[in-house]
């Protein structure tokens, strides 16, 4: 049985959007008359994890958490960091996510945990960004240009075997190296570097490669919806995200 992990730990120096929005955790800031924290939960229960867990240090954001029937552990120093430490209490199979997820649905979750090849230790979902602009004409979201095209992250991991374990060590590395990307870009290997810059690797490729790099199986699993890739990471996402629940 799959567990989840719902990101929500609080930023050094603390998060002015959530300050400006009159809340502790931007996860607490309402979306459609709830916390955006509690329609992620939501979503993971109604897609049939197992057990839902809540990694945050913020007080009002563990009442949200445990009011919705998810469990709340302590998060750690960084994203990665608090993913080792729930996987050491949980185990795999187990499917990340984060608190600012506002807008998603069961479905993608089924679609992460069920598209994910049984061969892989590992399953990233990005969306095309033809897919993200068609259900969402002028986001504006960060894409990764490979040679079928350019990409969104949507902040869904499956890590579904033990052996995922090596990809924290990974993220570790990649947050340790964000303020240096050479040095990041630099553990695909020159060869592989090469290809993505010539844009002559697929997205699915460039993950294979690179975990293959540290020892594991890893897999693209493309979403089908491009809302997938909408999280509320500004004001403007916000405005966005609303307007969308509100139409539902």
């Amino acid at each position: 049985m799959t567990a989840a992990l719902v990101l929500a730990g609080t930023r050094r120096g603390g998060d002015p959007f959530a300050a400006a929005n009159g809340v502790s955790h931007k996860s607490l800031i309402e979306v459609g008359g709830r916390p955006m924290l509690e329609r992620v939960i939501g979503a993971l229960h109604d897609a049939g994890m197992a057990q839902v867990a809540v990694s945050t240090n913020d007080g009002a954001v563990a009442d949200v958490a445990r009011k919705c029937s998810a469990e709340v552990i302590a998060a750690a120093d960084g994203p990665s960091a608090s993913v080792a430490a729930a996987l050491a209490a949980f185990g795999t199979p187990m499917l990340v996510t984060t608190s600012d997820h506002a807008l998603l649905r069961a479905a993608w979750v089924r679609e992460m945990v069920g598209r994910t090849p049984e061969t892989a230790d590992v399953g990233i979902m990005l969306a095309r960004q033809d897919r993200v602009e068609a259900a969402l004409p002028g986001a504006r979201r960060t894409y990764l240009a490979f040679a079928d095209g350019r990409w969104s992250g949507c902040n869904l991991f499956y890590l579904r075997t033990e052996r995922a374990e090596a990809a924290i060590d990974l993220w570790q590395m990649v947050e340790a190296d964000r303020k240096r990307p050479w040095r990041i870009a630099a553990r695909l290997g020159p060869a592989t570097l090469l290809s993505m810059l010539l844009r002559r690797l697929t997205l699915a490729e460039g993950i294979a490669r690179l975990g293959r790099r540290i020892g594991i199986e890893a897999a693209l699993v493309p979403a089908t919806d491009g809302l997938a890739a909408v999280d509320v990471d500004k004001p403007a996402d916000l405005v966005a995200v609303r307007r969308l629940v509100a139409q539902d």
